[in-house]
């Protein structure tokens, strides 16, 4: 990486601790397992470990005496016994997931996924978010390509019914925001494209460079407004440039930031650069409650993931980390339903720590 980046005039010389997480990397940790780092949906031994309902086998003291079945009924006999500790059913962890994701969302929540260097997986992230929510909740779902500079969100994802991209709905706006109901989905329809198996709509971005000028931060707003009448979660590739005003003003617009990574040296140090970036123009709020998101490209661990994640979790709500899988790795075509079982419930656990705090 460049020794300055170009971002809200802040320098970009690598902070003393920083140097001292690459260094402590350096010395040869052990390889990490595949892990989510979170804390809350934690990783079982299986990933998709066989359903089977509670065991019948009553519960039992610590004496190995039942406890009574049933509490005494109002006016009956009062029964004593030993002291009983009731152990709760523990919860199925994919069904809880699937339960935050499932929820009832009483405003609509934009998800921004950021990181000023390239090739961080900003654009696999947003589909398979986008993916991985609407498999579970049916509909309400998009991914915007907010990429200024030719970005692949449109190429990687959804139908290719039609060609038309952002600028033709910036070009009819005041025409598609004046309808309202069925007229406004049905209107909206038109500039977007859809998932094969319809879990999610796609916004794409425009190729022409010099259509980034119109998006201007109102413009920008204008459009979050509208995909939020119509959408429940927006998922929005940011792109690069930090000082672009569309970049900007998606930030200060998300309810929940998603700090993408892979394990490199570079990606991680400009991920967390943008976090001190943010802290300095009072979005500490916003980095409190991100997620950091560090994404395996090959299938051979790395013992710098480990210090990675152990550094994010200072900096940021959670830490999840997805795993390789051989579909994503030729950069076409983002298909949910080619991923391996494994992927999948990594990127359900992922999206239901992104969303979790809104099931509350």
């Amino acid at each position: 990486m460049a020794e300055r980046d170009a971002g809200w005039d802040r320098s970009a010389e690598p902070a003393p601790r920083w140097r001292s997480l690459l260094d402590r990397a350096l010395l040869g940790r052990a390889s990490p397992s595949d892990l989510d780092y979170d804390g809350r949906f934690e990783q079982p031994a299986d990933p998709y470990p066989p359903s089977r309902p509670y065991d019948d086998e009553p519960m039992r003291t610590s004496n190995g005496t039942r406890p009574y079945d049933a509490a005494p009924r109002p006016g009956g006999p009062v029964r004593r016994g030993p002291m009983v500790e009731y152990q709760a059913r523990p919860a199925d962890p994919t069904e809880q997931m699937v339960q935050v994701l499932r929820q009832e969302i009483p405003t609509p929540k934009v998800l921004a996924f950021a990181n000023p260097k390239g090739g961080v997986h900003k654009t696999t992230a947003t589909v398979l978010t986008a993916a991985t929510i609407g498999s579970v909740r049916g509909k309400g779902v998009i991914a915007w390509d907010d990429n200024e500079l030719r970005g692949t969100l449109g190429l990687r994802a959804g139908s290719a019914r039609h060609a038309r991209t952002i600028r033709h709905l910036i070009a009819d706006l005041v025409r598609v925001e004046h309808a309202t109901g069925y007229d406004l989905y049905d209107m909206l329809d038109d500039y977007l494209r859809h998932a094969s198996d319809g879990s999610y709509d796609v916004l794409a971005g425009e190729e022409n460079p010099r259509f980034a000028q119109r998006l201007d931060p109102h413009t920008v707003r204008r459009v979050l407004e509208l995909l939020r009448r119509t959408h429940d979660v927006i998922c929005v590739d940011t792109g690069n440039n930090v000082e672009s005003p569309n970049w900007q003003t998606v930030l200060h617009a998300a309810d929940q930031l998603v700090v993408t990574s892979v394990p490199r040296e570079d990606a991680a140090f400009t991920a967390d650069w943008m976090l001190d970036l943010l802290d300095e123009a009072g979005m500490e709020d916003l980095v409190a409650n991100a997620v950091t998101l560090l994404s395996c490209p090959t299938p051979n661990p790395t013992s710098l993931i480990d210090d990675l994640a152990g550094h994010f979790r200072t900096r940021t709500r959670a830490v999840v980390v997805v795993p390789y899988d051989p579909a994503l790795e030729s950069g076409s075509n983002i298909e949910y339903p080619m991923l391996a079982p494994a992927t999948k419930r990594a990127w359900l656990r992922a999206t239901a720590v992104m969303m979790d705090p809104y099931a509350r």
